[in-house]
Parts: structure tokens; sequence; C-alpha cells
């Protein structure tokens, strides 16, 4: 079955972690008195980006700010489809600065960028399935700023309600495999939620709590190769048997602040 799984070239927008630390609580993973190990961070950061290239996909990086720890979490920092930047207006004041720094970035590059006037934590929150956006809500990411997406971006918003702290972003709890499937945990979502994902991914992976802990479901999917936290065993199995190609890359410093591979990973399409 693995050989019908098609992938499809990426161009992803990154941030190397030279000033990551954990200085703050904005998440339950987060404890600043636990030492982050910056050595292994940019190892394990440049191991994520080694296997992006190998695997035919184009990076290109943000200049790190001092100050601003949590700038390698670029999924966070806009939500970009056919070429319109949605950006990002962040929950903690802590991490409002980073948004000025990717949408230079973005500006520089060529994109016209839409400032939201509501809380919304760009593709922490905001998944493009290829036809639709899901849109995460309940601990970051304002429906308001939903509502914003779908005026800016002219593509159908359908917003899902997340109840676990521990799953506070969108894609803490869900990943998209193709264009016709998603892999996630049904208990980090609301029930009206979890009904709305039944219908719409009848077929979808479904992950146990023990995977999404893992950070399993921080993945990021090319259509065949899912690169995943190595610790998600049971559901890189899953996924096996479902005809995708697991590539696990170990991000675990990153789990001390909450983020992992996608989180780390912004996607330009």
């Amino acid at each position: 079955m693995s050989d019908s799984r098609v992938p499809r070239s990426r161009r992803f927008l990154v941030c190397e972690p030279r000033h990551f630390a954990v200085q703050y609580a904005i998440n339950p993973w987060m404890h600043p008195d636990k030492p982050v190990d910056v050595d292994l961070a940019q190892e394990q950061w440049q191991a994520l980006i080694r296997a992006y290239r190998a695997h035919g996909h184009t990076v290109d990086t943000v200049e790190p700010v001092p100050g601003l720890p949590d700038m390698v979490f670029a999924a966070n920092a806009a939500f970009v489809v056919g070429g319109r930047v949605f950006g990002s207006l962040f929950h903690a004041p802590e991490r409002r600065p980073e948004s000025v720094h990717y949408d230079t970035w973005f500006k520089a590059a060529g994109y016209d960028v839409y400032r939201p006037e509501s809380v919304t934590e760009g593709e922490g929150d905001l998944v493009w399935t290829g036809r639709y956006v899901l849109a995460g809500t309940g601990f970051r990411t304002t429906r308001e700023a939903h509502r914003e997406a779908q005026e800016f971006l002219g593509h159908p918003v359908i917003g899902l309600t997340l109840v676990d702290p521990y799953f506070y972003h969108l894609d803490t709890a869900l990943f998209v495999l193709d264009d016709d499937n998603v892999c996630y945990y049904p208990e980090a979502f609301s029930p009206g939620s979890r009904e709305v994902l039944r219908r719409l991914y009848p077929d979808a992976v479904l992950a146990t709590r023990e995977d999404a802990m893992a950070f399993g479901l921080n993945s990021v999917s090319d259509g065949r190769h899912v690169f995943i936290a190595p610790r998600a065993e049971a559901l890189a199995d899953r996924l096996a048997d479902h005809g995708y190609v697991p590539v696990p890359v170990d991000l675990s410093e990153f789990h001390k602040a909450g983020g992992g591979i996608k989180c780390c990973t912004q996607e330009i399409r």
C-alpha cells in the first residue's frame, strides 16, 4: 500500500534555536526550573532540517532574535495558503514580539501579510486540509479569529474545540496525512467536535493519549513520509499499516516547551 502514497515537495520556514530556553510557563509542559540543553536542541533541530532536505523539501530560515526563546516554533507565526499570509496575534504577551520578525521576513520575500485583530497562533491552531481550514479554539486562538481567517483567505473554516490543556494547540492533537485523511486524538476535542471529525474523516487514523503525550500528533506529513517523534512508536506502526512511511526525528528538548516537529515547521503554500 505504501507504494501508492505519493509525497509532495513542500516549502518550509524554520528558525534556528540559538536562543531557545524555557523562561516562562504558558502551557502545562513548561517548567522554567528544568533547564534546556541548548547544544542538544541545536543538534536535534539540525537533524530535522537534514531530514526534510533529504526527502526533497525546501527549507528557508528566519534569523532568531535574542530574548525571544520560543521563536523557534515557526508554525505559530502565520498561516499561509495560496500565497496569502494570515499573521499571528499571540495569546501570551511574552510571544507577541515574534510576529513582527516573521512579518518582516514574509514582506521581504514579497508577500502581503494580514494582521489579525483577534488572538490567533498561526498553524498552531489553523490546519490546511487541501479543501478547507480546520481551526482550533479553547485555549489560544479565538472563534473571532476563525471568522477573520475565513474572510481573508476565502476558504471555509471549520471550528474545533480543544478541551485538554496538554493539547492547547490543534497541531498537538491532529495533523493532516494527505488531501484525504488526518490523524488525531479524539479525547482532545469536545464531543461535538469529535462528531464533526468523525463525519469529515470516517477513515481517520486515531491516536491514543499515550501517542499524543509523546508528541506523535505534532507531526509533519508530505503525503507519504511522516516526520514523527520516535517515542510515538505505536502510532508510527499504525501509520505504517495505513501505507505511510514514518521518519522518526527526536525533538525531545523542545517537548520541554510544549513543542515538537510541527511546532518548529511553518509551511509556505
